[in-house]
């Protein structure tokens, strides 16, 4: 009986679980159906979802519906904004509920989501993007289905991003990373909801950044009345940051608006609280650190959150005399007062307004302190603000835990007034602002975590009513001194509104290292060729620079008497009339150099006058691989050179795999060193007639033009005594060439035994007689040429003119004359006659197989 009863029960669980298997594939129609209808008749937007499936295991005994890749994108006046957008969308239900009609309601136990969006926009109009049920529901036919409703006990989202834009007042807040859990039982009017929440606040408003990635937290226990729609603090514990919060009071819908009612403070008055409202990051662990005095934070919100009005709310935060001091840390920071309040006292959103009356701290005998206001925050700021004191910053991290590789040195003194509005910040009107006071730093050193150092010697910062003077600037870093003067014209404009930085520039420099100005990739190593990365030119810079070097360091060269005007602008600099003295010449150049793509870009010309070409083409990857002319054509050149491409980023020099571009160059006084070129020693052995050392390239002027690693030559002539050899063809960055060269030969220069056979020209047909045309063809490689030559067309060709010129001159004097002339040059022998032209061709044979002298 036993073994049958558990029989049974193996068979009846079988049973189940083939049931259960099957049950979501039986459904998965019905389920799509039934959300696919719940979104036609309640929503006017475009929605779509991957899939969506049914499990019995995931929440069991209960049943989980899953939507995949859910999306909700907005239509007009907010056509194509998504509204939301989620991986993942998980409604929990009873298993009953598979089984009902299409008529009858899916109740909702509980919803959780991952990786999601949600997108909330208010247009200048007031109007709202989530506003997308369908209008004129009460229309609907009696009867029609509601295919889902709501009995939510529990609810859980998990890394969700809540983002809010309101048009109008400019505002923006992002709270991202947002994970939070309810669990309550909805299906009471009243209940308590036991929630846990953790994200991170980022708002500004009008281009002004107040919070950026704060960390904030709440556990509390809200008491919720579903009949009047408020929600009531009961048990809670807030986090902004490290700084503990208590709320009390409740919140409430209501058809004017939100109704709010609360009050909030820090739970204790330690110091300790301060130092929790700063991120982690940039203050380490705080537990053991020693503080005296108060910090406090208390404030209330009490009014009607509508489209006209907010509530009346102030925020005081306060510390009086206050103190603290790191364990591992020599130093500490004293004498702290913080009087600050954040204030809005009518309803009004443009009344707020903020009032920092006082903010000083001590280190040693150096006193900070600040002072600021703003008012008129919703329309046009208005800020009045003061910064005073002198710090050694020396000291700071010495008495707070900064990250440095190597602490700070140097002494910061301030006394500054400033008064401005946003409007005429964003407009530029200089004549609204009031600046006064300067910024002086002295002795100041930096090292980063790669070991390279700045050192500022001097720095003093004017501020005047119309601009920011840079009046003096020295510093060295590496090998690298700079002097720096100037002005900045929209200082406030890049601080507080994230326009460019505007700004004229004077830098002068006795040495410059251009090495000095670039990161390496790897900390704790030293900046080199294989680990160095170019420093990106930032994208808010706007200005000028007009710049002056004795020396300059780049890559393996040394310039000299540099000068010239660089703008900068959309991560680009222009260069403008930059001259530099090099290679016992002169260089000139404008162009551009863009960071602005992943990898940098240049397009430049150039202009060389008078350069060494041993040099020039020796240390200037560009001209060994555009021309390889390095130790064989000794002299000076002039070129103007128009190229483009990218630029390595590791160096910032030009990439030569990606150079296109146009030469046009002119050699001066200039020899030749055949004996440094594979390619002139093969070309010597082949042609006999020509002493390659004697060639002529003096004001030889060639044209080529470059692209995908493959050279251009248009053709040029060269001069050899009164030989023209006309040179053109292409070559490879790889160095493959093909070649070819054109001799127009006289013939005088095939020798004596040529000579011989000429002489019995008469002296009007000899200058009358063509030159000789040898074509020769260079191929392979420059370090394994291949030369080939067309002798036997050019031994044809000279024949031909013989004995043209032999059959016109017999012409001339008649069948007796040439009779005598056979008579006399061969005494009748028909095989002289016939060997005559024969010497012709055994001449020509011979001279490319033994050298003649002319």
């Amino acid at each position: 009986m036993a073994k049958k009863i558990l029989k049974i029960v193996g068979i009846t669980f079988a049973v189940l679980l083939i049931v259960a298997f099957t049950i979501p594939y039986l459904f998965k129609d019905q389920i799509k159906a039934k959300i696919t209808q719940a979104i036609n008749e309640n929503v006017d937007a475009k929605v779509g979802f991957s899939e969506a499936d049914l499990s019995l295991f995931k929440n069991f005994p209960k049943a989980t519906i899953s939507v995949k890749q859910l999306t909700i994108i907005n239509k007009a006046p907010f056509e194509g904004d998504t509204l939301v957008a989620l991986d993942e969308l998980h409604l929990k239900m009873s298993v009953m509920e598979l089984f009902k009609g299409d008529k009858e309601p899916m109740s909702i136990e509980g919803i959780s989501t991952k990786n999601g969006l949600i997108n909330i926009i208010f247009n200048k109009e007031g109007v709202g993007n989530f506003d997308i049920a369908l209008k004129n529901k009460d229309q609907k036919q009696e009867g029609k289905s509601h295919p889902l409703t709501l009995k939510i006990k529990g609810y859980d989202i998990e890394n969700l991003k809540f983002k809010f834009t309101d048009e109008a007042s400019k505002m923006k807040m992002v709270l991202d990373s947002i994970n939070h859990s309810g669990t309550g039982d909805f299906t009471n009017n009243l209940l308590d909801l036991d929630t846990k929440t953790t994200a991170k606040v980022s708002l500004s408003m009008d281009k002004m950044n107040y919070m950026n990635h704060v960390a904030v937290s709440l556990d509390a226990i809200l008491g919720i009345d579903l009949n009047q729609s408020k929600y009531t603090f009961k048990e809670n514990k807030a986090k902004i940051n490290d700084l503990p919060l208590e709320f009390n009071g409740f919140m409430q819908m209501a058809d004017a608006g939100q109704v709010f009612d609360l009050t909030f403070k820090t739970p204790t008055a330690s110091f300790k609280n301060f130092l929790g409202l700063i991120p982690a990051a940039y203050r380490g662990p705080i537990e053991n650190v020693q503080t005296s005095g108060d910090f406090t934070v208390n404030g209330f919100a009490k009014g009607v959150k509508s489209e006209t009005s907010i509530p009346k709310f102030s925020i005081a935060i306060a510390s009086n005399n206050a103190s603290f001091k790191y364990p591992n840390l020599p130093k500490s920071i004293k004498n702290i007062i913080i009087d600050t309040k954040i204030v809005n006292e009518t309803g009004v959103l443009n009344d707020t307004y903020v009032n920092l009356d006082h903010l000083s701290f001590s280190i040693d005998q150096d006193v900070f302190s600040a002072k600021a206001n703003i008012k008129n925050v919703a329309t046009n700021a208005l800020v009045d603000a003061a910064l005073k004191g002198t710090l050694n910053l020396g000291n700071l991290s010495q008495a707070y835990p900064i990250k440095l590789a190597k602490p700070l040195s140097g002494i910061l003194k301030a006394d500054v007034t400033t008064k401005f509005d946003m409007a005429s910040v964003e407009k530029s009107d200089y004549q609204n602002i009031n600046n006064a006071g300067t910024i002086i730093v002295t002795g100041f050193k930096y090292v980063d975590d790669h070991g390279k150092s700045m050192t500022i010697n001097a720095a003093k910062v004017a501020f005047n009513p119309s601009r920011v003077n840079l009046q003096e600037f020295k510093a060295t870093t590496g090998k690298s001194d700079l002097n720096v003067t100037g002005v900045l014209d929209n200082f406030y404009g890049y601080v507080f509104r994230n326009q460019n930085l505007q700004g004229n520039f004077n830098v002068i420099s006795n040495q410059l290292a251009v090495s000095d100005f670039m990161s390496a990739s790897d900390a704790g190593k030293n900046t080199n060729k294989s680990n160095a990365t170019a420093m990106k030119i930032p994208a808010f810079l706007d200005c000028s620079l007009t710049a002056k070097a004795n020396t300059v360091y780049y890559d393996n060269l040394t310039l000299k008497n540099c000068s010239g005007k660089l703008s900068i602008k959309d991560q680009a600099v222009t260069l403008e009339n930059v001259k530099t003295s090099i290679f016992d010449g002169q260089i000139g150049l404008n162009g551009t150099v863009s960071t602005k793509e992943k990898t940098p870009k240049f397009n430049m010309n150039l202009g060389l006058n008078k350069v060494d070409i041993n040099q020039t083409f020796t240390q200037l990857d560009l001209f060994k691989k555009v021309a390889p002319i390095a130790g064989v054509i000794n002299g000076k050149i002039n070129s103007t050179v128009a190229l483009s491409g990218t630029l390595n980023e590791n160096t910032m020099t030009p990439n030569v795999n990606t150079l296109t571009g146009d030469l046009l160059g002119e050699i001066l006084g200039s020899s030749v060193n055949p004996a440094n070129s594979n390619m002139l020693h093969a070309l010597g052995d082949n042609i006999k007639f020509i002493d390659l050392k004697k060639l002529n390239f003096n004001d030889v002027k060639a044209a080529l033009s470059f692209k995908d690693g493959k050279v251009s030559v248009k053709p040029f002539d060269l001069k050899y005594q009164d030989i023209k050899v006309t040179v053109a063809g292409t070559h490879g960055f790889d160095q493959l060439m093909n070649y070819t060269l054109k001799f127009d030969v006289p013939a005088k220069y095939l020798g004596n035994d040529a000579n011989a056979l000429l002489t019995k020209l008469s002296p009007s047909d000899f200058s009358n007689l063509k030159n000789i045309p040898i074509t020769a063809l260079l191929t392979g490689s420059f370090s394994k040429p291949k030369v080939a030559t067309d002798m036997k067309a050019a031994t044809t060709a000279l024949v031909t003119q013989l004995a043209q010129k032999q059959k016109e001159k017999l012409l001339n004097k008649g069948a007796n004359a040439l009779q005598d002339l056979l008579n006399k040059n061969t005494k009748g022998d028909t095989t002289k006659t016939k060997n005559a032209v024969n010497q012709a061709k055994d001449l020509l044979n011979g001279l490319f197989g033994k050298k003649k002298t002319p």
